[in-house]
């Protein structure tokens, strides 16, 4: 791994991370009639959570950090690995991104959208949506999605969906939440919507998530800090 990036989780045995995908794949299976996928997001674990990934015939991960999922995608050298950038992007980014994102899920702002059209022309974006208002939380308001959708579709973008992220121990909020972006995507005729993670992608299937992105349930307790 790279000088600078911090990546200190221990996983799990392969055959275990094997196992629990294998399991959530069955119990999003069953409960979307197969319309929801997994997306493991291998944050803060070495690039051996990415290849055991693969392992369990999954192509998609998560990465919540650019320089991470850099050094991740360099030490694995795997065409095949379809990378989505799940976490706050700084504009300053997009540019060493560009050649191996292949979703963009956290598109909050003009101006992010425009650089990621410069550098990256027709990628595909999710537009991510902040339906609470919390302080520090990335994500645009409900009432700009549909100006955002419609920048980044002339700009060439291929705008396929929405993002958003639930309310920590609130599940009720967490429900107004998914009910507001899903109705917004269902409005606007977005057909990906990635919503849910460990503690409700229950909640998010039941209120149409099409993708959801799971750490914990699948390499255990990342390390604090």
């Amino acid at each position: 791994m790279s000088p600078g990036v911090s990546v200190s989780g221990s996983l799990p045995p392969v055959e275990v991370i094997v196992d629990r995908i294998g399991r959530l794949e069955d119990r999003l299976d069953l409960r979307s009639d197969g319309r929801t996928r997994l997306l493991p997001v291998t944050k803060a674990f070495p690039v051996e959570a990415v290849a055991a990934v693969r392992r369990a015939g999954i192509r998609e991960v998560g990465e919540n950090y650019a320089q991470e999922l850099l050094a991740k995608c360099s030490e694995l050298d795997d065409p095949t690995v379809g990378w989505h950038m799940v976490g706050g992007l700084q504009r300053n980014k997009v540019r060493l991104l560009a050649p191996v994102v292949t979703l963009w899920q956290t598109v909050d702002r003009v101006e992010l959208l425009e650089e990621i059209a410069r550098r990256a022309p027709g990628a595909r974006v999710l537009v991510q949506v902040d339906t609470h208002g919390s302080e520090g939380r990335s994500g645009c308001t409900p009432a700009e999605v549909e100006g955002l959708v419609g920048m980044g579709v002339d700009r060439g973008l291929e705008v396929v969906g929405l993002m958003t992220v639930g309310v920590a121990g609130d599940p009720s909020e967490t429900r107004r939440a998914f009910q507001v972006v899903s109705g917004l995507a269902e409005s606007l005729g977005l057909r990906e919507l990635s919503m849910g993670m460990t503690d409700d992608l229950d909640l998010a299937v039941d209120h149409g998530s099409t993708l959801v992105r799971v750490g914990r349930a699948i390499f255990g307790e990342r390390p604090a800090g």
